[in-house]
């Protein structure tokens, strides 16, 4: 564990594990670090993998506000500036960071995991917003969460029962370790989602990415992640996309070989530029 100093002076700590070449994880919204322990371990059999909490998460320092995505992409600059890695994983928000950063920080290979972007009205709906905000401006910790949850899962059988229904499965939920995060930092991961809203735009804001670009959704995850995959590999440089099978929205941290075998030979093969599906 390293302790680095941001853009701003304030401190983020870095947790590495693994040899080989250096490759950076940027966690998605509503979760820490500790959600991607197997994902980590796995990669490490073949990189250095540098992890690290978002800020206002665990041993990270407090977010400043106003929040914008600008904040996460300088401290993704630092972290590859202290390590000198160029490869950077995304998750779900972390992919809409790492994506954003590929716009102005030196990466050169990139992967991304059911991105939550708006392309043109295309992608991720955002219509549960306001909901979610105004549950959670009530105190309705669940009741918010089940709203994202329904939103970032439709296709999941429990996301067409009755709100109602939902938020008492989801008071279940926050009695666990990992509901317990969730529910805390549910109006960190609505803020994150507005950062989404205010970038919404035509798929050729990212033909400016020139790293080589995996972009990848699980085939058990909702289908606009795929469909925004497909939208960006019409226009980025060097991308290919990768529909990974049975596996869900939290599939990367599940850390399937499906996944794996696929994500290591992206690193480590030498890049092939273009488009391939």
């Amino acid at each position: 564990m390293q302790r680095i100093t941001a853009t701003d002076g304030a401190g983020i700590v870095l947790h590495s594990t693994g040899t080989g070449p250096g490759l950076v994880v940027v966690h998605g919204g509503g979760v820490t670090i500790a959600e991607y322990r197997r994902l980590a371990a796995r990669l490490a059999e073949r990189f250095t993998v540098h992890l690290y909490n978002r800020r206002g998460r665990a041993d990270a320092p407090p977010r400043r506000e106003p929040y914008t995505v600008e904040q996460e992409i300088d401290d993704l600059g630092a972290v590859l500036a202290h390590t000198g890695a160029r490869w950077a994983v995304g998750h779900s928000y972390g992919a809409f960071v790492v994506l954003r950063a590929a716009l102005r920080l030196p990466l050169e290979r990139i992967a991304v995991y059911d991105a939550p972007l708006r392309l043109a009205g295309h992608g991720m709906p955002m219509a549960f917003l306001e909901p979610a905000e105004a549950a959670v401006r009530a105190g309705q910790t669940a009741r918010a969460l089940a709203i994202v949850a329904a939103a970032v899962d439709p296709q999941n059988p429990a996301s067409r029962l009755p709100l109602p229904v939902r938020a008492a499965i989801t008071r279940l939920f926050l009695r666990t370790e990992i509901g317990r995060t969730m529910g805390a930092l549910v109006g960190m991961t609505l803020a994150e989602s507005r950062q989404i809203v205010v970038h919404d735009g035509p798929a050729e804001q990212y033909a400016g990415i020139t790293a080589d670009t995996l972009l990848i959704s699980g085939a058990r995850a909702a289908p606009f992640f795929t469909e925004t995959n497909e939208l960006l590999a019409g226009v980025l440089p060097h991308a290919r996309t990768l529909r990974v099978p049975g596996s869900p929205h939290n599939g990367i941290a599940v850390a399937p070989p499906a996944l794996i075998t696929p994500l290591t030979a992206f690193f480590t093969t030498p890049a092939q530029g273009g488009i391939s599906r």
